[in-house]
Order: C-alpha cells, then structure tokens, then sequence
C-alpha cells in the first residue's frame, strides 16, 4: 500500500523508515533541504537507528521503499494512510496548540478527494481536537494515534515499542495498528483501541506524568543542594523502593525538549473549569528550578559563564525549548558575559552569545562550563564544570 508522512521530525522520518521496509512510503515536507536528504538516504536528523537504516540502504543491504517530495498531489494522491506528524508549537498567548500545520495537510486531502484515504493524526494536540475536526471538515476519515518516542531513540522506540495506542475502532483503525506491530521487532505488543478523545488525553498525561518525575527529582535536588546534603545518596536511597525506581532520577537544569514543556502547558489549558493543583504546579516547577539554576551559578561571581552544547541530552541535536536557554537569558540579564560550546550550530552566535566551537578556547575562555549532561570533552577541565547531571546518564 502506499503511505504519505507530512513532516519529518523524529515522529515522522523514524515512522516512514519503519513503514518503508514493507509499503511504499513518499515523505512530504517543506524544507527542500531535508527532501534532498532523505531522497540520497542520509538523515537530517541524529538518530542511532535511523542512521544505521539509511547507511544499509545506502551500500544496498536493506530495502527501503521510500522517497521524499514538496509536492503535496505526489505525496497524499492515492495513499491508503496519511500520516500526520507535523509540529504543533504551544501558543502562550492562545494557551493552546497551534494546529494550523495539521489542519493544512486535513485540507489538502480533502481537496485530492479520494475516499480510500485514511489520516492518522501522529503531531500532539489538544484533547477534542479530532472530534474538532470531524465536524469543522465533516469527515470521518480521520483519527488520533500517540507516539511514545524519545529524542535520538525514535526509530528504535517504534522497532520496540512500550504501546500501540489508536483512537478509533474502525476496520481502517485496526489496519493502522497491524502495520505498526507487524513492523516492530518485539514480540506481543500491547495494543489499544479507544476513541480519540482518549487517545489525546492518554499523550497528554503520559508526558505530563514525565515531566512531574524530572520536576520532582530536580526539586529534590534543589534541597538537598540547598541544605548541603548528598543529593545522590539521598535519590539512591530513595529509589530502590520498588514503587518508585531508578528510571527517569537523574536531576537535571529543567525538563525541555519538543514535547514535556508545551504538553504540559496544553494540558493545563485542558483543565479549564476542572479543579486541579498538580499540574499547575509541575509547570511552575519547571520555572522555578531554571531560576534557581541561574541563581546558584550567578552567586559564584564567574566573569564568563561558559554552555556546553544546547541540546537537551547526549544522542540528541535538538535544543529546542531546551531549559539552559532560558538559563542563559536570566545570567544574561545579570550582566554576565555568556558563551556557547554547540558544534551543531553554524551561526557565529546565538540569542547575542558567541558560539565557539574550538573546544579549547571554550574551555580557557569560560570561568564556569554549565554542561546539563556531562562528556568527557570536558574532562581536561573538571574544577570548571556545573551540572547537576549525578548518575552520568540522561
């Protein structure tokens, strides 16, 4: 069958190289850039797996049906399945998704006019959203599917996935859930069907919940630091407790990323005239934890704060709503000199800060390094180093 992917992050290139090793796959996105990548099998994107694919495919040892287009007739004419994975950004004046990107791919297929199509919403979106749509469009051909993907790990995590989760009950819904599991490497994946509506609220609060362990893991960390306390004998202690575990402990400047910062806010949104506490408080969390960062550091006195790297964690070159950025706007309202170490970024500087990607002069030129996870770049330098980064891992 022929499958279109409109967009191609880490959702939508790890789902179009997962799909393409059995069904024809035409990516579409709108940066020509990306298009001219994908179509020579090399990913605009780090991903360990998605890498490891494109190389095989590359040198001919594994199979991969898939190119990509700006055209979007090419791409969405004739496909059984549309899938729809591009970004939908928080909107701090609306407090809401913007969803205008999802709604543009709803309107060009609608416009194609094939009845055989069936879109699957994979980009996050409020809870109601598809129902939404539904009636603003009046179609049924349409429905929401959860991805459950880390950064750097998307491929893998859809080779091995924790869920299968469709928000519908159809013969096309059912259909969708078999093309993801029969791609997958891990034997009886859980699969669940429910409505929509569910299967939104289901994203939502899963990466709420996310958030909520990093929030209470830093918070903890902010008072033991405060208190002059061990932080890490006191997580160590505190997670061998089964009920709690050793996963997702490691404190960090903040959670960021594509999704936790705008899914929690989303579902705050979503909680309008319903009584809560806890949510609000793991976006407050977030703020308060970046400030105290900020403080920690300035009370230090460094004449030159040095960053390394502006992603998020190890395996990743995505820094977007990344937590030291906000970081580094609050030392630089302090009049605090600030340079960045971020080999992804071609720009002389970024948000009015040089960017120096000699590692050496970074290190001699910063009096302080702010590395939110550790690399043995910096193990030359070690009296320079601030993180909060305790178990070495993300």
């Amino acid at each position: 069958m022929k499958i279109a992917i409109a967009g191609t992050g880490y959702v939508g290139l790890s789902l179009a190289t997962l799909l393409s090793q059995d069904n024809k796959v035409v990516a579409l996105d709108i940066i020509e850039e990306k298009v001219d990548m994908i179509n020579r099998f090399v990913s605009p994107i780090q991903d360990e797996y998605i890498e490891k694919y494109f190389d095989e495919a590359r040198n001919g040892s594994r199979k991969l049906n898939l190119r990509a287009t700006l055209d979007y007739k090419d791409a969405l004419s004739d496909a059984d399945f549309v899938i729809i994975s591009t970004p939908t950004n928080y909107d701090e004046e609306q407090n809401f998704f913007d969803t205008s990107s999802v709604e543009d791919i709803i309107e060009k297929v609608i416009s194609l006019n094939n009845p055989k199509t069936t879109m699957v919403v994979k980009s996050t979106i409020p809870v109601g959203f598809i129902e939404s749509v539904r009636k603003k469009y009046d179609i049924s051909n349409i429905f929401f599917s959860p991805e459950f993907l880390r950064e750097g790990k998307a491929l893998y995590d859809n080779l091995y996935p924790s869920r299968i989760i469709v928000g519908a009950t159809t013969p096309e819904a059912r259909r969708f859930a078999e093309l993801l599991s029969s791609a997958s490497l891990r034997e009886d994946v859980p699969v669940l069907f429910m409505e929509s509506t569910e299967a939104e609220a289901v994203k939502l609060f899963a990466n709420t919940y996310l958030a909520l362990r990093v929030a209470y893991f830093n918070e903890l960390d902010t008072y033991a630091s405060s208190k002059n306390l061990d932080t890490k004998s006191v997580i160590e202690g505190v997670s061998l407790d089964p009920r709690i575990g050793s996963h997702y402990n490691n404190p960090s400047f903040g959670y960021g990323g594509y999704c936790l910062p705008k899914d929690t806010k989303q579902l705050l949104a979503n909680y309008q005239n319903v009584p809560q506490n806890l949510i609000e408080a793991i976006v407050k969390s977030n703020v308060t934890r970046k400030e105290f960062i900020a403080n920690d550091i300035l009370s230090k006195k460094p004449e030159i704060v040095g960053v390394y790297r502006l992603t998020m964690k190890s395996g990743s070159d995505n820094f977007r709503s990344s937590a030291i950025q906000d970081i580094i706007r609050l030392i630089k309202a302090k009049g605090v000199e600030v340079i960045i170490y971020e080999p992804a970024l071609d720009e002389p500087e970024f948000n009015g800060c040089p960017v120096i990607n000699d590692i050496d002069d970074f290190e001699n030129d910063s009096s302080i390094i702010l590395a939110n996870r550790f690399s043995d770049d910096l193990s030359d330098v070690p009296d320079k180093i601030y993180t909060r980064d305790l178990f070495a891992r993300d």
